[in-house]
């Protein structure tokens, strides 16, 4: 493949399920494995090494009961609101941390991050752990392109980190954010421009500046869920309303985001992943995140 995608090289997987002989798949850089994890749960034999994936169609595939981790991905947006604005430790359980899928907790940490995996267990074939996290002071660094494959979904919510972050933030190696649910570069680079964030678009991805308060505003997310729900923890560093406009696609990945939110303390407006017809939400600014009484965390979606 030209381009590192676990979506594509998962497809050619399952194709193979009905091909003669066997299917390899060589990847430029190691992307997520769930598929060939849940596979071999399935009693396929898949083979893996160094970016080579293969496998040989198997004449049945054996059914199984699955546990599904919670999904990182969605976990991200309240690791990075809990960086910026949590009162006490926060946590976050049953996320999965298949090593295929930590590059956020990597990239918050070289920002300074203060993160702890705890109570780690398996569910399955896919590691799981519940996450840590307290109030830090983040700091900007240049972003290792290695890591790239293990976040690519998860740049929303780094970018947003970035912009909140003392000094410096560079990422490069992250074209396919060009072609995700909505050009995710031009994106957040035009909603930076509405909250008066210093910054530059890359073509393969972004130089951000940070430290300072944001501006309030109206932020189209161009229908990407993790675009809105990028913004809506934004909402913790502005200094007036953030108004997010066409939400409706958050229930696609996170149905009752809004609630979820609420419950941890950020005020998002109703309408937010809950499956209604919704124009757009506000984010009010918040400067803290509290933890109601008697929760220690929430739990992440599954994928």
């Amino acid at each position: 493949m030209p381009v590192a995608s676990a979506q594509v090289k998962s497809a050619v997987l399952l194709a193979g399920l009905y091909a003669k002989g066997e299917t390899t798949v060589v990847e430029p850089a190691v992307t997520r494995d769930h598929t060939e994890r849940m596979l071999q749960s399935f009693g396929c034999e898949v083979r893996a090494r160094d970016g080579v994936v293969a496998l040989a169609a198997p004449k049945s595939l054996q059914a199984a009961s699955v546990r599904v981790p919670g999904d990182i991905s969605s976990a991200a947006f309240f690791l990075v609101a809990a960086c910026l604005g949590a009162r006490e430790p926060f946590t976050i359980r049953d996320v999965g941390v298949n090593p295929t899928r930590t590059g956020i907790l990597e990239m918050l940490a070289l920002m300074g991050a203060d993160l702890r995996l705890i109570n780690h267990r398996n569910f399955g074939r896919e590691p799981v752990a519940d996450i840590e996290v307290r109030p830090s002071r983040l700091k900007g660094a240049r972003i290792p392109e290695r890591l790239v494959p293990l976040a690519i979904d998860e740049f929303p919510a780094l970018f947003v980190a970035a912009a909140c972050a003392e000094g410096e933030t560079l990422v490069t190696g992250a074209a396919e954010l060009r072609v995700k649910e909505s050009d995710r570069i031009a994106a957040m680079a035009r909603g930076f421009e509405v909250l008066g964030v210093q910054h530059e678009a890359l073509a393969d991805g972004m130089r951000i500046v940070g430290g300072n308060p944001f501006r309030g505003g109206t932020i189209d997310s161009r229908g990407d869920h993790r675009i809105a729900m990028a913004f809506a923890v934004a909402s913790l560093r502005a200094t007036a309303p953030i108004e997010i406009l066409d939400v409706d696609n958050v229930a696609t990945s996170f149905p009752g985001f809004d609630l979820l939110a609420n419950s941890v303390g950020l005020q998002v407006g109703s309408g937010m992943g809950n499956g209604d017809a919704h124009p757009g939400i506000g984010g009010v600014p918040q400067r803290s995140l509290g933890v109601p009484m008697g929760c220690r965390g929430c739990r992440a979606p599954v994928a």
